[in-house]
């Protein structure tokens, strides 16, 4: 049973600290100021004043404790600490704070609160017994004057040594017809015993110039906790939120040659920022932090990390892709004792990848359209689609290879996945030709690229080369000007790494798909200023008949060219690290980073557009900064398994320096930038399509409408005008933060006249702000990640490391070309060895979470506002009617871009899945 209660009053002075200390004590976390019992009259106040009226709240608080994130048992809690607890009369204690000032004291601006309430039984929370993922709820009884009001604050203090979440608290008040209170909590509560308690806010929202008088206070106080002062090193226990740049890559105590470059707060290396952790500079090299020995993660504020589900997933899924690949590592070692060439590192045929590496290895080629969802990796006994039983030691069998497994070689489908694959984000109209670099001609040669008229003419359906361009009919994949300044340096590093800078040029024909004309592929100037080696390669002519379509028998017929494989490769590995370190970690992972941080800096959880944003920061923090500790860092495995090594981040900053805009990342202006889209008021988006069939773009699209229908909705329930977003103090502290210092390195882009961050002085402005923030997290990250295992699963389609380049003719390597081409062109793309890490890695971070929560879905009591919860009810049934268009449009056989040769239709923007690796669903955050 609750002790016997008493409602306290406590002043709010300009000091900051009444509501914490009492004008006795200075002891942090007791209130003991002027004090009555509701029993006995109020100061001559006549006995039917309302304020001596006692009523009762009920509450029930949600806990768990922290439980192993090692394996799948409860923490255990040793029997002193469990002592210690059972001795402890107060192990956590409840505190309700009156959202108005009490009207007698006013003037005095005194606040009332409750007495607190200790949270009963609470020891055996701890017991060895308790079962995995449990949760316990404890109910609450607190006594209060009937004019206290709905509490907009609960204080929470904790005597226990150990850390407590706090998953939800609710509190029923004795008005029947008053639905019940809830709070934001969901947190992870330390021992207050030498700190302020704990402040949580009911999830009702306030703009800071509406925020009721007895909460200002708190308001600004729980910020200031959050922002902390920018000094030492943080513990685990922290909530501090704060910026510092990426000097953390490197591992130069371990080996010099694992040194690497800050990234962010130079003009050479400019980047977003990341969260602060405060560690000392390493031994070796001042400018890096040091990594301490023993500590496997790098400081997140604590509820920022991973709940026990996720945990659990990931290393559930890392344990099942590791086991993977060493089952594959097995079979390939033992296929090599089986062989005459025991020292190579290559495998020595197409098929030989399949039937190493894939629980089903059987060819299957179908005009048959794909399954609804083609693998489960988690399913023991689950069948391949040839209804054999799968092997589960072995890798699933991608998307791309489950209906036509020859499909991947066909120019056809590589032209078409840059339409409709996992990185569609890239291509571009032409328009002029020849197609010219921005790069200084002195320092790398000629800038007019060597594909020419005698490469594509008599390719574009009848039309001249001006026609076309007029017609808006050629396209390019262009990496020229991103990888040339680095590619002498990547093909310096080590025999087997070999790359060029790429061009990929495009036709679309009558029929709205895309034909690849040519491949450009270029090494640097050698001496720098003299003439850049530039090559172009064009299909064979059996290559460029007519696409072939789903009616077709089967890709099977074609007898690969290998020479135009080996161009298309090159071209590939290029998009593969574009993919991976440029737009995935840094347009995507470090950007959103950026955001969060800003969020909790200077939005109050009482602040409605935290509360709108909330749902996109989850566990993104806790991604990067594993990322950062082990997949990021030097010599880890993206350096391992992707061509450029240890420039693949550089080149990532020097993308942010040329190239990154923060207006540029929403979707209808990067459709426009790339030539992809115009302006047109009459058009359904307002932007008009120049390819009608562009999956990427029309499924995109309707989301980003429904997205920013959604957050205009939702403005416009707590802003009146354009003038309260002016004056919003925090909304305005926030973007400012964002922009000159999240983004420090381009706060340059500010003061520019037309520079690329629009002003926050508009409800329109603010959409689109937000629109774009929320975009980047969820539907821009979605396809890139989550479409990596399927679409790029099977190494030779999508080699992440090039060994050799091209042979020329006359040359030994040209004989042993010429010799056996297939092997050849084995030899020169991923080997064994890293074939398996990127597996392994593809397949864990494309893997949905049980708990994953998806863009059409929100905690049922993120907010107490009626209109805001029928704001996003209408953006759910919105994104419900999406996923039904876009299952229409995979099945219309007139858009032959959705499915394509591999029938491996374009589900990566459908908002929702089902658990496990499925190439499609969109969440809410950044979650791997």
């Amino acid at each position: 049973m609750p002790r016997r209660l008493q409602v306290k009053r406590v002043t709010t002075s300009a000091r900051g600290a009444g509501w914490l200390q009492s004008r006795e004590s200075s002891k942090i976390g007791r209130v003991v100021a002027r004090s009555y019992n509701v029993n006995e009259k109020l100061r001559g106040q006549a006995s039917t004043d309302r304020s001596t009226e006692v009523v009762r709240y009920k509450g029930t608080a949600l806990l768990m404790k922290k439980l192993k994130m090692d394996g799948v048992a409860d923490d255990t809690v040793s029997e002193d600490v469990l002592l210690l607890l059972r001795e402890k009369k107060v192990v956590m204690t409840v505190q309700l704070t009156s959202n108005e000032i009490d009207p007698p004291a006013a003037a005095a601006g005194e606040a009332l609160l409750s007495s607190e309430v200790s949270i009963e039984g609470l020891v055996s929370i701890f017991e060895p017994s308790t079962a995995e993922n449990q949760l316990s709820s404890f109910d609450l009884e607190f006594a209060v004057p009937k004019t206290f009001g709905a509490p907009g604050v609960i204080l929470v203090r904790s005597n226990s040594p150990i850390e407590l979440l706090l998953l939800s608290f609710t509190l029923e008040l004795p008005d029947k017809s008053c639905k019940a209170l809830h709070y934001i909590t969901n947190s992870w509560v330390y021992s207050t015993q030498n700190s302020e308690p704990r402040i949580f806010f009911r999830n009702k929202a306030y703009l800071p110039k509406n925020t009721p008088e007895a909460l200002k206070e708190l308001r600004e106080k729980e910020l200031q906790e959050l922002q902390g002062d920018g000094t030492g090193e943080r513990k685990e226990s922290d909530r501090i939120y704060d910026y510092a740049t990426y000097n953390d890559l490197g591992k130069p105590d371990e080996d010099p040659k694992l040194a690497r470059p800050r990234l962010g707060g130079s003009a050479e290396f400019p980047f977003p920022r990341r969260m602060r952790t405060g560690r000392p500079p390493s031994k070796t090299s001042p400018e890096t932090e040091c990594r301490t020995p023993g500590v496997q993660s790098f400081y997140v504020p604590s509820d920022e990390r991973f709940d026990y589900i996720k945990s659990s997933d990931n290393k559930a899924n890392a344990a099942r892709a590791n086991g993977h690949a060493v089952e594959a590592a097995s079979k390939i070692m033992a296929a090599k004792d089986e062989s005459d060439n025991k020292s190579s590192s290559s495998f020595q045929s197409i098929e030989q990848v399949k039937q190493l590496l894939y629980a089903s290895s059987s060819s299957s080629s179908s005009s048959s359209p794909p399954a609804k969802h083609k693998h489960d990796i988690g399913a023991p006994g689950s069948t391949n689609v040839s209804g054999e039983k799968n092997n589960q030691l072995l890798f699933p069998l991608p998307q791309i290879l489950q209906v036509d497994d020859k499909a991947w070689q066909t120019n056809e489908e590589f032209a078409r996945e840059y339409l409709a694959g996992f990185n569609p984000i890239q291509i571009e109209l032409v328009k002029e030709f020849p197609i010219k670099s921005s790069l200084s001609p002195a320092e790398y040669g000629d800038p007019t690229s060597a594909i020419s008229e005698k490469h594509i003419a008599g390719h574009l359906e009848g039309l001249s080369i001006e026609q076309a361009v007029s017609g808006k009919k050629l396209f390019v994949v262009d990496y020229h000007d991103v990888f040339l300044p680095w590619v002498g340096r990547i093909n310096a590093q080590a025999e087997n790494r070999k790359q060029y800078a790429s061009r990929s040029l495009f036709f679309l024909s009558s029929d709205c798909t895309l034909k690849v004309l040519a491949i450009e592929l270029t090494l640097p100037p050698s001496p720098a200023g003299g003439g850049k080696i530039s090559r172009v390669f064009t299909p064979a002519a059996s290559s460029s008949a007519a696409p072939h379509s789903s009616s077709s028998s089967s890709s099977s017929s074609k007898k690969p060219d290998y020479l135009f494989e080996l161009a298309k490769a090159h071209a590939t590995n290029n998009d593969m690290t574009m993919q991976q370190s440029i737009n995935h970690v840094a347009r995507c992972h470090a950007v959103a980073e950026v955001a969060i941080i800003a969020s909790n800096r200077q939005l109050s959880k009482l602040h409605p557009i935290y509360q709108l944003m909330a749902p996109h920061f989850r566990y993104t923090l806790q991604v990067n900064s594993g990322a950062r500790f082990d997949l990021l860092s030097a010599g880890g495995a993206i350096e391992q398994i992707y061509t450029p090594g240890e420039y693949v981040f550089a080149m990532a900053s020097a993308y942010y320096r040329d190239y990154w805009t923060f207006e540029s990342n929403a979707l209808p202006n990067d459709l426009i930038k790339r030539g992809m889209a115009e302006p047109d008021s009459n058009a359904k988006h307002g932007i008009k399509l120049v390819v009608k069939d562009y999956p990427y773009a029309v499924d995109g699209l309707e989301v980003w409408d429904a997205m920013k229908t959604w957050n205009t909705d939702y403005i416009d329930i707590f802003y009146n005008d354009d003038s309260e977003i002016q004056k919003d103090t925090e909304l305005q502290a926030w973007y400012e933060e964002y922009r000159s210092v999240g983004h420090g390195d381009k706060k340059q882009d500010v003061a520019a006249p037309g520079g690329s961050w629009p002003e926050l002085n508009s409800k329109t402005n603010l959409a689109f702000v937000l629109t774009t923030m929320q975009w980047i997290a969820t539907a821009m990250h979605a396809p890139i990640n989550y479409g990596l295992y399927d679409y790029a699963g099977f190494m030779p389609y999508r080699p992440a490391i090039t060994r050799r380049l091209i042979p020329d003719h006359g040359t030994q390597e040209w004989e042993e070309f010429q010799g056996d081409p297939e092997k050849f062109f084995l030899s020169a793309i991923s080997d064994t060895d890293t074939t398996t890490t990127a597996m392994s890695v593809f397949e864990q971070v494309s893997a949905h979470a049980p708990n994953e929560e998806y863009i059409d879905e929100r905690s049922p009591f993120w907010s107490d506002d009626e209109k805001a919860q029928a704001a996003f009810k209408r953006y759910c049934d919105k994104l419900k009617d999406i996923d039904q268009l876009i299952q229409a449009r995979n099945a219309d056989k007139n858009l032959k871009n959705r499915c394509g040769v591999a029938q491996l239709p374009f589900e990566l923007l459908r908002p929702h899945s089902t658990p496990g690796v499925t190439a499609m669903g969109i969440p809410n955050s950044i979650t791997a």
